[in-house]
């Protein structure tokens, strides 16, 4: 029926790792008791050691330092030392030794395409050079090296001119679940980060260019004439957050409306999922318990004219925590243009991977 409610742990310095093993149990119920003195001041309590000489601490000679010392500090104290055996204390064994870990085998898993990258550099004249060079302990390859086999390019791993590698890189980091269907610049800055070819820009523009999943789900941006008078800027993160639902959605989970936190500066989001018809303190539950939590209250809230919003449920909860209420304007959702953007790219982010699996989406 024990369970522990705090834990101490301290490490010894030169000095105190010459002392006796006597002296370092000790030492161990002294830290104990000078730590938790103002529970253990009013109440009996028990030490219970595994060295069974501190047991007989009480009756024995005062013959050391260390001994008096030791009674100096449980003066005052209504305590009883009890000795276990080691076999029975060994939660206190598991905590206050230092796990060692034994390798019982070692294995290495290459992914399968690098051995496509490996095969691909004898039909690549320019690979075949550099691994020739790489033989010839005296030959020097500038920025080039050779690793198993495997050429790298300051680091990054070099595809070389293989058509059929780059389309699978490609397809892997734009679109796969990591890229999400990515504009060029993205999926660009997202390759250069471990992969190397001549031309990648070109190729990726080409690629992203030729996605039919993305001609089919990705909507076409054109800027609105005349000028834009943008909410002032916050000066701190989380100090302006903007919300708005997205609902419709197909039911996933019991879950078919997703409520968009927003921050105004960093443009952080959080995704929470809810099940319609929601109400205000449902809504205000869930912020409670994925947003607030994490940043705390914000100065001031940005929301449309959703009803929740204008409820005076919300409205007294805002009041309560000093939050200031913005409501945008009707059929003007340019007000709130950050979450209506974040909005869009996570209905993308949805629309490109129904496309692949509809059955699990």
């Amino acid at each position: 029926d024990q369970h522990p409610l705090a834990f101490l742990s301290q490490t010894l310095g030169p000095r105190l790792r010459t002392l006796s093993t006597y002296e370092k149990e000790s030492l161990a119920v002294l830290m104990a008791v000078e730590r938790w003195r103002s529970y253990l001041q009013t109440s009996e309590f028990v030490i219970r050691t595994d060295h069974r000489s501190l047991s007989c601490l009480d009756e024995q000679r005062l013959t050391t330092p260390w001994q008096q010392k030791a009674l100096t500090k449980l003066l005052g104290l209504n305590y009883r030392i009890e000795y276990r055996k080691g076999a029975l204390n060994q939660a206190a064994d598991a905590l206050s030794r230092r796990p060692e870990a034994a390798v019982c085998a070692i294995s290495v898993c290459v992914p399968r395409w690098l051995e496509d990258v490996k095969r691909s550099y004898t039909q690549d004249p320019q690979c075949t050079k550099i691994l020739a060079a790489a033989s010839v302990p005296t030959a020097t390859n500038g920025s080039f090296q050779v690793h198993g086999g495997l050429i790298r390019y300051k680091g990054r791993v070099w595809i070389g001119n293989n058509p059929v590698v780059q389309q699978q890189v490609l397809a892997e980091l734009h679109s796969g679940a990591i890229g999400g269907h990515s504009g060029v610049q993205a999926t660009y800055s997202r390759l250069k980060q471990h992969f190397a070819w001549p031309q990648m820009k070109q190729t990726v523009k080409a690629y992203v260019a030729a996605c039919a999943i993305c001609k089919q789900a990705k909507p076409e941006h054109v800027k609105y004439p005349g000028l834009l008078q943008p909410l002032p800027v916050p000066k701190q993160a989380w100090e302006m957050v903007t919300l708005d639902f997205v609902e419709g959605l197909p039911t996933s989970k019991g879950f078919n409306s997703i409520l968009v936190v927003v921050d105004k500066l960093t443009r952080y989001a959080h995704f929470i999922p809810l099940r319609h018809p929601f109400s205000s303190l449902q809504v205000a539950k869930a912020y409670m318990d994925n947003v607030f939590k994490l940043h705390g209250p914000p100065d001031a809230m940005v929301s449309d004219c959703d009803r929740i919003f204008t409820s005076k449920i919300w409205q007294e909860l805002c009041k309560l925590a000093h939050i200031t209420l913005n409501i945008s304007s009707a059929r003007h959702p340019q007000t709130d243009g950050t979450t209506e953007r974040v909005n869009q790219c996570m209905e993308l982010y949805l629309r490109c991977f129904v496309h692949n699996c509809p059955n699990v989406l």
